[in-house]
């Protein structure tokens, strides 16, 4: 019984620890409104799922009005809890910005002076349990 409960206590430990606190790159951001006529595509990227995640789609960040928004296209993903998209350094949450809540019908705004040869890739990630869901690495479009 005491070697149950141990392990009980443990596992609890690890999953308080791995929850995030909201700092200076997981704050909510601001959602866009909706894209111009005149948005110029300017990245792309194909999702890739992790292990045991099923999904699919691809996205794309637009140049609109003097601002980049970020666009998920023909994109599902198996549920999760708090799923957010974040922009990142890298394939793994390690260095990210947290654009929000995972929406796919919304247009997220990027904060302004983002280097794109710095984040380019998109993740989501679900934050509570620091699961990754899906990434997919940035390509400049002509």
């Amino acid at each position: 019984m005491k070697k149950h409960s141990k392990t009980i206590v443990l596992f609890l430990s690890l999953l308080l620890m791995s929850c995030q606190e909201e700092g200076v790159l997981t704050q909510r951001r601001p959602v866009g409104a909706d894209l111009t006529p005149n948005a110029l595509l300017r990245y792309q990227a194909n999702f890739t799922t992790t292990d045991f995640i099923s999904g699919a789609g691809k996205v794309a960040i637009y140049l609109d009005e003097g601002r980049y928004k970020l666009k998920l296209v023909d994109y599902t993903i198996q549920e999760g809890p708090d799923l957010k998209v974040y922009l990142s350094q890298s394939d793994v949450p390690n260095n990210f910005i947290n654009l929000g809540n995972l929406e796919p019908s919304q247009i997220y705004l990027i904060p302004e002076n983002v280097s794109f040869s710095t984040y380019n890739y998109v993740l989501i990630h679900c934050q509570q349990y620091n699961h990754l869901f899906a990434h997919g690495q940035l390509i400049p479009q002509p």
